[in-house]
């Protein structure tokens, strides 16, 4: 089908979670509904630090007798090892996946169609019993993800005539979403999910039951405690690296994030940014001038 674009993503790996308990020990750590995970069904999730704090996000899709996790492919060991500290006596078994199934990401119009998934976020399909694509959980960010078995390279791919793109478009698409790149944008054991709009991404569930970090998660949504927020910006001059502050009549007013094409995202206090824009004060990182592409929400 004409359109429509695989991208493989080298930087993510997969962490398979397998054995009798396997529902019952993801649904107490993660922040959302594991129970909702199916043949029809994957979701975006995150791992938190008992105080509520970012370590890892994730998608999770299931096949066969398996749950495979998408994540971080440099940081998967150490998601690993932090799911296993909680496993004492449950019966599940954590492997490293990644040599049997490689993550892709399919951009352009008309992918739930191809490949017969349906509407909405998570939506999921079986690859002809050669993996598994669903729409991206995420409602932002647009385009599929799939599983595909390493054994049969991007088989599943060419038989619906998919074309090749390169990284930087999932990247464009990713940043003109306004969305996070895990450990990329969020800072490990400081960040919290509010910050980063994770239930406009479908990345929590309010209403399941416990899971580590629940507690900070709902009081700061509960009580509004967003004191910053991740907002799309588009940037005057050179692409500031992620980590450059932003500044605002010589007020540190949050940071840069990643960025692409004069793109970028970038985490705002959001009191500081609505007294600059009020006040017509640019918005600096480094020599770079800061224009908002996106409406701020408290």
């Amino acid at each position: 089908m004409t359109g429509l674009n695989y991208i493989e993503l080298e930087n993510r790996g997969v962490l398979a979670v397998r054995g009798a308990d396997g529902l019952e020990f993801l649904q107490s750590l993660v922040s959302n509904d594991v129970a909702l995970v199916s043949g029809k069904r994957s979701i975006y999730a995150a791992l938190l630090t008992p105080q509520g704090k970012f370590l890892h996000d994730f998608f999770i899709a299931r096949w066969d007798d398996s749950y495979l996790i998408d994540c971080e492919s440099d940081r998967l060991m150490d998601l690993a090892q932090r799911l296993s500290a909680y496993r004492l006596r449950a019966a599940v078994e954590l492997l490293d996946a990644t040599e049997d199934w490689r993550v892709v990401a399919v951009l352009g119009e008309g992918g739930e169609a191809a490949f017969g998934v349906a509407d909405g976020p998570g939506a999921t399909a079986s690859l002809d019993g050669e993996g598994v694509i669903f729409r991206d959980p995420r409602p932002a960010m647009p385009g599929l993800r799939a599983f595909l078995p390493r054994a049969q390279g991007f088989a599943a791919m060419v038989a619906h005539n998919i074309g090749v793109g390169v990284p930087a478009d999932y990247q464009r698409s990713r940043i003109a979403a306004g969305v996070p790149d895990g450990s990329h944008d969020m800072t490990v054991g400081k960040s919290t999910l509010m910050e980063f709009g994770f239930e406009a991404l479908n990345g929590v569930d309010f209403s399941k039951g416990c899971y580590v970090g629940q507690e900070l998660t709902a009081r700061t949504k509960y009580r509004g405690l967003v004191r910053r927020q991740l907002v799309r910006v588009a940037v005057d001059g050179a692409l500031p690296p992620p980590g450059t502050p932003v500044m605002a009549n010589g007020k540190e007013s949050g940071e840069i994030c990643s960025g692409i094409d004069g793109q970028a995202l970038a985490l705002l206090r959001l009191d500081r940014s609505a007294e600059a824009e009020a006040e017509g004060i640019p918005l600096m990182a480094g020599n770079a001038v800061l224009h908002l592409a996106q409406a701020k929400e408290s």
